[in-house]
């Protein structure tokens, strides 16, 4: 390392450094260094520098924020009176000088939020008189070097978000002087290091978004009892909470989401009597919520869900005057809803979604949460009206009460829910005579996601006030609702729509073409229902549509070739319409097209000879339609492929040998063809082939014996009066016959008294062989070919 006497550097040498550090940014994009770092202004006037009374020195290098961009020069070094240096929040890249080693009097260094690559040096180890160390947001790699367990003074340690790997060095928790430490996401494994001796100024650990694994030291927590802070979640930590945590008396958060840890929410969670977050949601633990929650007077945040938690939510909760956020969604809870915990006046958002709670809702449920925003309480057994008190909760933004047992009318007063952004009523027994509820909703400027599908007791027309809802709707979901009627042209209005679903419902008409305004739609479902006509050219203006479905109605008309400009579409789906004439050919350019459904239709002409152009189509179904021709060879290039059917077609030719490259396929159906030729060999390389069928063609030869043919039966084959094959299928078996001019040919014997077997040779020659052996073996009397 360079080293410096302090005789024999002045202010000049600091002015050296500063320049040089000028000389190494290349972008100044407040022209601060270019304007102000000038040889004609004393440095101790430059602005991000400070020096010394005493000795004028510079002692203080703060250039924190301005944007800078450039490499940190070796000259730093040089500043040997330097007690801090604040780079944040700017743009340097490249390694850190080893020359800054020099800087012995340096207490307070970050170069937090740069850019900065490389190992963490380990000479950062030799600077003893450093307090706090921030590295943080930067691209450093490799491990923490032992090394920085040495700085006896240090306070704080900050290297979160960077690329840091390896486990955690157990000298960190050397230094008794250490109160803070954040290491968060990063890429480091291995245990949390046991803790040795006691630690009493450390109040902050943050270890989230790592991979650290294994059980927390049981004793860790008997070293640390003043810590405050205990970030732990987002990694791959198991076994139980240890005992020692819960003599923590000052800790106030507690973080340990998202982990693999089990076992249950102990009594002496009482004790944390300054408990204000307490996270443990989506782990393993189980048992009952203990009561003894309800002591913990400053909890804010509760969350347990994601868990193995059964019985019921005690009552206690409702004790918890400051709490905010409640979460005990995703759990096995039952019971009804304790009044008490609706009646916390300061909760802005709860879930208990996805749970066994059953009962009635109260009906003064909303008057007594004036500050709840989100209110989450689907997948359960929840009976009985929704609450008209609900309307008061005047802050509500998100309402979910799906996929439970409500009845009644949907409260037409929701529309005194005005910052309501999402509302889902989806799968309830619930009513609405003519839609009435829509008409309140027009008032909730901000709504954002509607869902009430699955309700058949709605009923009436869609009115076309809906075109007067939320600029701001990006989802209308109204499946399975009896709604009747056309679609109203205004819900072209709804500029905002990303997702319309009205599915299953009795829809007559045809489809609007004010649709095709909906420049951002991405999925439009109108599915099982009865619209007529044909399929708008305006849709083929919605340039982000990814899924079409329009399966189910009586559609006619060819399909629109300009759907091909929907280079967007990942799902088209019209089966079971009237469509007419040939696949177009425009439909082969989507590239990133993944489903194709164009069954029972009447649609006819040849297969698309381009079709290997559907690269990722994973599944295509054009069965009960009226195609002719053969399968086109370029279905060999569709590797992703696990489902194909072309059933009850007019497809005529052999089945390509090259099917067998496909080796994806779970499903194909080429049955109620007119195919020929011989069922190929390849065909047993399909190892995941679960369903086959090749009944009703004019196929012939024997069955292939491999792969995955052993477990097939009958009803795969029949139909075609030529094969033969194992006893499992009830055919003829295949005898081998051997000709001198050709090669061996499979022959079934029959007799036709018995339903025999004649047409099985469709081959000249190979017939007139098989007749000079029956002859030669004088069983002409007996056989017939």
């Amino acid at each position: 390392m360079v080293t410096f006497s302090m005789k024999l550097t002045t202010i000049l040498t600091d002015q050296s450094a500063l320049l040089a550090l000028k000389d190494h940014v290349i972008h100044d994009p407040q022209n601060v260094l270019a304007t102000n770092w000038s040889v004609s202004i004393p440095v101790c006037n430059w602005i991000g520098v400070r020096c010394g009374s005493k000795h004028r020195r510079v002692t203080a290098l703060d250039l924190t924020g301005l944007g800078l961009v450039g490499t940190l020069p070796p000259h730093l070094g040089n500043l040997s009176f330097l007690y801090l240096l604040y780079l944040t929040n700017n743009n340097f890249h490249g390694r850190l000088p080893v020359q800054l080693s020099n800087l012995q009097r340096l207490k307070y260094l970050s170069f937090g939020n740069n850019s900065l690559s490389g190992e963490i040096p380990s000479w950062l180890g030799s600077l003893t008189e450093l307090r706090s160390l921030f590295l943080y947001h930067n691209n450093f790699n490799s491990c923490i070097p032992l090394s920085l367990g040495y700085l006896p003074k240090l306070e704080i340690l900050s290297l979160y978000e960077n690329r840091i790997s390896g486990s955690l060095p157990s000298s960190i928790f050397n230094i008794s002087s250490l109160q803070a430490i954040d290491l968060g996401s990063n890429m480091l494994s291995g245990s949390i290091p046991s803790v040795s001796h006691d630690l009493l100024s450390l109040y902050f650990i943050n270890f989230t978004f790592n991979y650290l694994n294994g059980d927390i030291p049981k004793d860790m927590f008997d070293h640390l009892l003043n810590l405050k802070e205990l970030h732990l979640k987002d990694n791959l930590l198991s076994g139980r909470i240890p005992a020692s945590l819960f003599k923590c008396s000052e800790l106030q958060i507690l973080f340990l989401t998202n982990n693999q840890l089990e076992g249950s929410i102990p009594i002496e969670i009482g004790n944390l009597s300054m408990l204000q977050i307490f996270a443990i949601g989506y782990n393993h633990f189980e048992g009952e919520i203990t009561k003894e929650v309800g002591n913990l007077s400053f909890l804010k945040a509760f969350d347990c869900g994601g868990n193995n938690f059964t019985g019921t939510i005690p009552y206690q909760i409702g004790n918890l005057k400051n709490l905010r956020y409640l979460s005990l969604q995703l759990n096995n809870l039952v019971g009804p809803i304790p009044s008490q915990v609706l009646n916390i006046s300061t909760l802005r958002s709860f879930s208990l979604a996805v749970n066994q709670l059953f009962g009635y809702l109260p009906s003064n449920m909303g008057l007594w949460l004036p500050n709840i925003e989100k209110v989450y309480l689907g997948l359960n057994q929840l009976v009985g009206s929704i609450p008209i008190s609900i309307s008061n909760a005047s802050k509500l933004t998100h309402l979910d009460m799906s996929s439970n047992y409500l009845s009644g009318s949907i409260p037409d007063t929701l529309g005194d829910l005005r910052n309501l952004e999402t509302l889902n009523l989806a799968a309830n027994s619930l009513a609405s005579s003519k839609l009435s509820f829509l008409s309140s909703l027009t008032y909730c400027k901000g709504l954002e996601m509607l869902s009430f599908d699955n309700n058949p007791l709605i009923s009436g027309k869609l009115p076309s006030l809906v075109g007067n809802l939320s600029g701001s709707l990006q989802k209308f979901s109204a499946s399975e609702c009896n709604i009747s009627g056309s679609i109203p042209s205004e819900i072209g209005n709804l500029s905002n729509l990303i997702n319309i679903q009205l599915d299953d419902n009795k829809l007559t008409g045809s489809i609007p073409a004010s649709i095709g305004g909906l420049k951002e739609l991405q999925s439009l479902s109108l599915q099982d229902s009865k619209l007529e006509g044909s399929i708008p050219s305006e849709l083929c203006n919605l340039n982000k549509l990814a899924f079409l479905f329009l399966t189910n109605n009586r559609l006619s008309g060819p399909i629109p070739t300009c759907l091909g400009n929907l280079v967007s579409l990942r799902n088209l789906f019209l089966g079971s319409n009237m469509f007419s004439s040939s696949i177009p050919a425009t439909l082969t350019g989507l590239d990133d097209l993944l489903i194709l459904n164009l069954s029972s239709n009447s649609l006819s002409g040849a297969l698309p000879i381009d079709i290997g152009k559907w690269k990722v189509l994973t599944d295509v179904d054009l069965s009960n339609n009226q195609f002719t021709g053969d399968i086109p060879n370029g279905v060999v290039d569709l590797k992703g492929l696990t489902h194909f059917s072309l059933s009850n077609n007019r497809i005529i030719g052999s089945i390509p040998e090259s099917l067998g490259g496909l080796l994806s396929l779970e499903f194909l159906d080429l049955s109620r063809n007119n195919l020929s030729g011989e069922i190929p060999k390849s065909l047993e390389k399909l190892r995941y082939l679960k369903y086959f069928n090749v009944s009703f063609n004019r196929l012939q030869g024997e069955i292939p014996k491999g792969g995955l043919f052993g477990n097939y039966s009958i009803e795969s084959f029949e139909g075609n009066e030529a094969l033969c094959g194992a006893p499992q299928f009830h055919l003829p078996s295949c005898k081998p016959v051997r000709n001198s001019k050709a090669r061996t040919k499979l022959i079934a014997y029959g007799d036709p008294r018995k339903g025999g077997y004649g047409g099985i040779l469709r081959d000249e020659a190979a017939t007139k062989t098989a007749i000079g052996i029956c002859l030669a073996q004088q069983e002409v009397t007996d056989h017939r070919i």
